[in-house]
């Protein structure tokens, strides 16, 4: 029976976590590759673990309680974790247990030193790291004290801070086993950590290392400043030596303590170059044997590097998998399109098979090859152009990348590859039917494809969906719609330049599109305004509303008085707008139609903040201002030299922009159309492999890729091991964060502004929507907690259209994605909102109830005292 109770590390691999935990597995990994030294030692496993755990039955109610409480309330959890954990080390070890541990160090040599270290199955996983929730204890000397260490590993599953980061992360706690490293102890002249790609940059062609004197506990502890290298293709490349005044050391006796450095060796380095080189060729081959940048807790001894730990980095951004060993620069999809949130299988899939262009999956994101484009000096100033317009950030962090002389290859013009970056040259007539003849022609389409679906299911409707998705393309490449959209932009970008070079005035367009026609995301904003009227009478319903948690509320409605007209108001907005929700380029999300309730926080919100009225009165106001901002254009633009002539054009180009930059909105409204279509028809297959036994639930197909859910309806089996490796995929991508732009050698490019004009302390961003506005922050994270007021100034992440119904609700609006195109930045004109996107860390640098001030013409946030 005892084996079962301790292993020695040749005895267990990676693939063991569930018996030695995450350190004891990579420990056993580690001491199998060739020219890896690993000081000796053993696991004692999660059968004795166990064993323990069942010596004292009060544990089991205790683990109960503690899964009920909320991960906030850490008065609580932390006289809980206190409880289990002194429970855990008063239970004695069983007779047979001991015995064991002993036999392993009787091997290894009873007298010795060791380090005693916590191995959890949830830790040291590629998914989530788990660093320093458990414990470890160093130079731990004789039987006695081995097996007392032992019992405070077992006991640290219970820390506070590693039951608050399971609950956060939604692992149950009798999922979690503890084993424990029992591993011989090294006296190092120096120590710390080597990461085999850069962890601040991504890139993994460059390996750090951070050194010390001693044990690498005063490195791991922060107590002293470590000496840090940079190592490239075999050679330092950048080096930072470090006034080390103190180290760790061992005492004879058992445990350790702190020394003061000699004055003279603080400023010396604690590795050679030449050691720190051979120290990175060693963690290669660790990188290569475990398939992934890793984190390596390392020694020097005698002049030979000895690794006691190795674990994967978890922060890194994962690089799309191309198969060739070329250079690639990629730009995010998710910055674009707003929505930056990871996607599931087939959100990602679905927006491949009807994107324009070819598009990389990694980390949950979506990104674009820009290399060929870059490469040639044609297409390449093309590119930055209207990167740049779009999102400055993204076009230095390309111009980054393009300075380095040797990344991006220079090729011929001949064939840039893509398409044009520009679009369609913009040449048709400043003409309001050749706007209303585009949104019949896509209503026609969506009609026909709500009609032909109907009646497919199975293999057949696959076929009919890879049939729709190139009618969706041809749709969405329409040359009239792009020469559409172009001409918009095109005049706005015309007014704003043109109109600061003659008049001095920035952004002038941003007054005169106010309230422009046909744009169909601001009309869903007032249509909303509009349905508050119907509500706000009807007290009932009102204070029905305020309850509401349950997604079949719309049916209770007709039992109030006054519910029947709410309800239809209500049905009448999500028949026309039900299939947008937040985050809706991925066809996975809830919509509006589907959970209904997201919206009642926002309806509430204008029930009690506007007047009967409002939608209208605020089109017309915003009508008006633009109507008064182009006769005061005009009369100055009259004063000036040549002024009939210049007059004469901003006209034209007035007209145009309030013609077609309300259209811009249209085609994105037509994709989330079709995708509603889509979703409906693909989720009745996923009642039908439910209900055939085949999948255990309908939303199991989200992790599945379009082409992975064909196979299964064909074959009617699907892989349950898949699905549930997708999910926790998707689970670890939250923790993420997608970069602008990306190289294949995995480094995140961020760009920066590189303005000089902005006070200090101020956040910069881009200045998308004029004015300046104060007023208290709202962050808000998810539309459905919206509690807005009068004035307030909404500050998150990303807004795509399902967010402009709370814009007709604030005063300003701060993002930390976006450009001067994007959804967002379009509405916030429309409606007059000051606004600055894309400001770096918005959500975390400005507090909930803070007092900002938006610079929405000069592009900076100030943070008020």
């Amino acid at each position: 029976m005892t084996e079962r109770y301790v292993l020695d590390f040749q005895e267990v691999d990676e693939t063991q976590i569930a018996v030695v935990g995450g350190k004891g597995a990579h420990l056993g990994g580690l001491s199998r590759i060739e020219g890896i030294r690993v000081p000796a030692g053993f696991c004692v496993t999660t059968d004795a673990f166990r064993r323990i755990m069942a010596e004292a039955p009060s544990l089991d109610d205790r683990l109960d309680q503690l899964s009920r409480l909320n991960p906030d309330d850490r008065e609580a959890i932390r006289t809980l974790s206190a409880q289990i954990r002194r429970t855990i080390e008063g239970i004695a070890v069983p007779d047979d247990l001991t015995a064991a541990i002993t036999r392993a160090l009787a091997r290894l040599g009873e007298q010795a030193a060791y380090a005693v270290r916590s191995s959890a199955t949830a830790e040291d996983l590629p998914t989530a790291s788990f660093a320093g929730q458990q414990d470890t204890y160093l130079n731990v000397v004789g039987p006695t004290a081995i097996l007392q260490h032992v019992s405070r590993c077992w006991a640290s599953l219970f820390t506070e801070r590693a039951v608050t980061y399971r609950q956060r992360n939604g692992i149950d706690h009798r999922t979690v086993h503890m084993a424990v490293v029992v591993q011989r102890m090294v006296f190092p002249h120096a120590s710390g950590i080597l990461f085999t790609a850069d962890p601040v940059t991504g890139n993994r062609k460059v390996a750090t290392v951070d050194a010390g004197f001693g044990l690498g506990e005063a490195l791991v502890s922060g107590l002293v400043n470590p000496d840090a290298f940079k190592v490239r293709h075999g050679e330092v490349v950048a080096k930072a030596i470090a006034a080390k005044q103190r180290a760790v050391h061992a005492l004879p006796t058992g445990g350790t303590q702190e020394v003061a450095i000699d004055s003279r060796r603080q400023e010396q380095p604690a590795l050679t170059d030449a050691q720190v080189v051979r120290l990175v060729q060693l963690g290669r081959r660790i990188e290569a044997h475990f398939g992934r940048p890793q984190d390596i807790e390392w020694c020097l001894v005698d002049d030979g590097f000895q690794i006691v730990q190795s674990r994967p980095i978890t922060t890194l951004f994962p690089v799309p998998e191309t198969g060739d060993q070329e250079n690639h620069v990629y730009v995010s999809v998710g910055h674009q399109q707003m929505m930056t949130d990871p996607m599931k299988p087939l959100g990602l899939s679905m927006w491949q098979l009807t994107a324009m262009v070819p598009m990389h999956a990694a980390g949950g994101r979506l990104f674009v090859d820009v290399t060929r484009r870059l490469a040639s000096p044609a297409s390449r100033a093309g590119l930055l152009d209207v990167m740049g317009r779009g999102d400055p950030l993204v076009r230095d962090a390309l111009e980054t990348v393009l300075d380095r002389d040797d990344f991006v290859p220079s090729l011929p013009d001949a064939s840039p590859g893509g398409p044009p970056t520009g679009g369609a040259s913009a040449t048709i007539e400043t003409d309001p039917a050749i706007v209303t003849e585009l949104i019949e022609r896509s209503q026609v389409s969506i009609a026909a494809l709500e009609r032909d679906i109907r009646t497919k299911t199975g293999p057949a409707l696959f076929d009919f969906l890879l049939e729709a998705f190139e009618e969706h393309k041809r749709v969405l490449s329409d040359p009239l719609s792009m020469q559409a959209i172009m001409a918009g932009m095109q005049a706005t970008w015309w007014l704003n330049d043109t109109l600061q070079e003659w008049l001095g005035e920035k952004n002038a367009a941003d007054t005169l599109t106010l309230s422009a026609p046909d744009n169909v995301t601001s009309e869903m904003g007032l249509a909303l305004l509009d349905v508050a009227d119907v509500i706000r009478p009807q007290s009932e319903v009102v204070a029905f509303l305020q309850g509401v948690e349950d997604e079949g509320f719309l049916d209770e409605l007709a039992k109030l008085a006054g519910g029947t007209e709410a309800r239809d108001a209500i049905e009448a907005y999500l028949d026309r707008y039900g299939m947008r929700c937040v985050g809706e380029i991925d066809i996975t999300r809830p919509r509006w139609r589907e959970r209904p309730t997201t919206l009642v926080p926002v309806l509430l919100d204008n029930v009690r903040n506007f007047e009967p009225g409002a939608a209208e009165r605020r089109f017309e106001q915003g009508r008006r201002k633009a109507q008064q901002k182009e006769q005061d254009v005009l009369s100055r633009l009259r004063a000036l030299p040549d002024g009939d002539r210049k007059a004469g054009e901003a006209k034209r180009m007035i007209d145009r922009v309030r013609t077609f930059i309300g259209y811009r909105e249209y085609p994105k409204y037509g994709i989330v159309s079709r995708y509603f279509v889509y979703k409906q028809a693909l989720l009745e297959e996923a009642e039908r492999l439910v209900r055939a036994g085949v999948l255990p639930e309908k939303e199991d197909i989200f992790y599945l890729t379009f082409q992975e859910l064909h196979d299964v309806v064909r074959s009617n089996r699907a892989d349950d091991r898949l699905v549930q490796q997708r999910k926790d995929a998707f689970r670890s991508y939250h923790a993420l964060t997608p970069p602008r732009v990306l190289t294949s050698d995995g480094e995140a490019v961020t760009g920066a502004y590189r303005r000089e004009d902005v006070p200090a302390g101020a956040l910069i961003g881009l200045p998308v929507s004029a004015g300046t506005i104060e007023g208290r922050a709202r962050v808000i994270l998810d539309i459905a907690e919206a509690d807005l007021e009068a004035g307030d100034i909404l500050v998150t992440t990303f807004t795509d259209p399902s967010w402009s119904p709370l814009f007709v609700s604030v005063a300003g609006l701060v993002t930390e994605v976006g450009g001067l195109m994007t959804h967002g930045a379009v509405i916030a004109r429309e409606y007059g909102l000051p606004a600055v996107v894309g400001v770096e860390r918005a959500t975390r640098l400005i507090r909930d109830g803070q007092r900002i001030r938006v610079h929405g013409t000069d592009g900076y946030v100030e943070i008020l005292p």
